[in-house]
């Protein structure tokens, strides 16, 4: 396999020079090249590390991205989702910071900045660079320290590591801007800057925020800005804060936003069938770790705890879910505890994750930058995998729109079914294929029957609810519910009687007094009745 060639073009725009790499070869970009991370010229450390992880042979944007980056340029690098972008940036900010350690030591002052949109890439995009950091030391002999700063975590912690030295801070805007004015993150000793899925934070509403972090680092620094995508806001965002940089394209300009490799599939399915139709899907042959899209939190909730009644491993991830949940959810997705997570478009940024075989768009997305992320968590490092679209009715007018942005050619998706022939064979899916899957879950409470609504609890027969059981009267004659004169059933006691009855247990009569209406002269009379 040849290695990409590029091209390069120079344009001036607002007194600025901006100079575009692109590749021209997309079937060469997309998988990894013969050269070598030490061919490279990346430091031993860093090199013997990645080697640990299997990983020896750079993608097509870490190739082009790492010369540029390693010698100090300020660089856009633009790849698709899953293509290597975090090492793109990781590994050239690694290794300048520890080989300029003569000019800008290593004290514990933070060196780079990374910064993310999510929580989830946070913890990612930590575990990255700690993995590639794991044989670098600072001058003072410790560990090189790389550490997170994120949200909905207790503030404590995160200031005792800073104090404890962070060589590398990797957060998002919110906490760093909180810690920064509380003045446990020093700012002014950075070398390196790298925004992270920028187009995710324009979507968010954090360049003001950005705009507040770049006021308070040093003007003489790298930068390095990465997305998926380059909207014009984020464009415009690059000129203002970054030195000429290089605008790098891991793929040619003509070619698709998602991956070759992943096959996708959109059907019309009505509202009440497609949990039923998300069980089929699930059961299909090859199926492997599974994500599952939801727009709201209620409804991935929902969908979560459908799931986990019929007896599939499911885990998920929204907002309402506290920090605790939503990183214990996807350590379990991670190592293969659960199998399908259900999640929010919170998630679809942070989850790398190569061996995801299946993404499902329950709801479709807002926009075709959405949709171009969540499918971007399978058919990554080249590896195949199958996306799953439902359109409900109401959906179609916007499902039109990312279709013609995205080129797509399905306009008008086929009218599916959870018992529909087409997605059984287009999905691969066994014709016993049901609505459950192992030992279901019952829910606690008996679901009445024909109840479209929540459970209610099933109710006990009279004789479980009460050792005690009351006999009607009239008129001071027992009441048995049956026509005048009929015998009444026999007990449920059988010979004895029930429980409560006098002739069970001897208990003593109970008397009761009923009020009759007034007589014409207006007295009130009571009459005493027993059992």
């Amino acid at each position: 396999m040849t290695a990409p060639t590029t091209t390069s073009t120079t344009t001036t725009t607002t007194g600025k020079t901006t100079t575009e790499t692109t590749a021209t070869e997309t079937t060469t970009t997309e998988l990894p090249t013969k050269t070598t991370f030490a061919e490279l010229g990346v430091r031993d450390e860093i090199v013997r590390a990645l080697a640990e992880q299997g990983i020896e042979h750079p993608f097509a944007i870490q190739e082009l991205t790492l010369p540029l980056a390693m010698a100090g340029d300020d660089v856009i690098g633009q790849a698709r989702t899953g293509m290597g972008k975090t090492f793109g940036f990781g590994v050239p900010l690694l290794h300048r910071i520890t080989t300029r350690a003569t000019e800008a030591p290593l004290t514990g002052v933070p060196r780079a900045l990374i910064v993310v949109p999510t929580r989830e890439l946070c913890l990612q995009v930590t575990g990255d660079l700690a993995t590639a950091a794991k044989y670098l030391s600072a001058d003072d002999g410790r560990r090189l320290s790389v550490v997170s700063i994120y949200g909905g975590r207790p503030y404590e912690p995160q200031i005792e590591s800073l104090r404890a030295g962070a060589d590398v801070v990797i957060g998002t805007p919110g906490r760093l801007l909180d810690l920064c004015q509380q003045g446990h993150l020093q700012l002014g000793g950075l070398s390196v800057l790298v925004l992270d899925e920028a187009d995710e934070m324009l979507d968010l509403g954090f360049l003001p925020d950005i705009e507040r972090i770049l006021r308070q680092i040093p003007t003489d620094r790298q930068s390095m800005l990465f997305s998926a995508t380059m909207p014009g806001p984020i464009i415009t965002l690059a000129r203002t804060f970054m030195n000429r940089p290089t605008h790098i394209r891991a793929e040619a300009p003509q070619s698709a936003a998602t991956h070759d490799t992943t096959e996708q599939f959109v059907y019309r399915a009505h509202a009440l069938d497609k949990i039923e139709l998300v069980c089929r899907v699930l059961q299909a042959e090859g199926r492997g770790a599974t994500m599952i899209f939801t727009r709201t939190k209620r409804t991935a909730q929902k969908v979560a705890d459908e799931l986990a009644e019929r007896g599939f491993k499911v885990g998920t991830v929204h907002g309402d879910l506290n920090q605790d949940a939503r990183e214990k959810a996807l350590k379990a997705f991670r190592a293969g505890g659960v199998d399908v997570l259900v999640a929010t478009d919170v998630a679809a940024r942070g989850i790398d994750i190569d061996d995801v075989t299946h993404v499902i768009n329950y709801q479709i997305p807002e926009d075709e930058q959405a949709y171009v992320h969540r499918i971007g968590r399978t058919g990554r490092a080249g590896k195949t995998g199958v996306a799953v679209t439902l359109v409900d009715w109401d959906e179609l007018p916007r499902w039109s729109m990312i279709d013609k942005a995205l080129g797509l050619d399905s306009p008008d998706p086929a009218e599916t079914y959870s018992n529909s022939p087409h997605l059984y064979a287009e999905l691969g899916i066994p014709a016993e294929a049901s609505g459950t899957v192992g030992s279901a879950r019952k829910s606690p409470v008996k679901r009445r029957a024909g109840s479209t609504g929540g459970d209610a609890p099933e109710r006990k027969p009279a004789t479980a609810r009460s050792g005690a059981r009351r006999r009607r009267t009239r008129g001071g004659e027992p009441v048995t519910g049956h026509p005048a004169g009929a015998p009444a059933p026999a007990a449920d006691g059988g010979a004895d009687g029930p429980s409560g009855s006098p002739e069970g247990n001897g208990a003593t009569t109970r008397r009761r007094r009923r009020r009759r209406k007034p007589a014409e002269g207006g007295a009130v009379s009571a009459a005493t009745t027993s059992d």
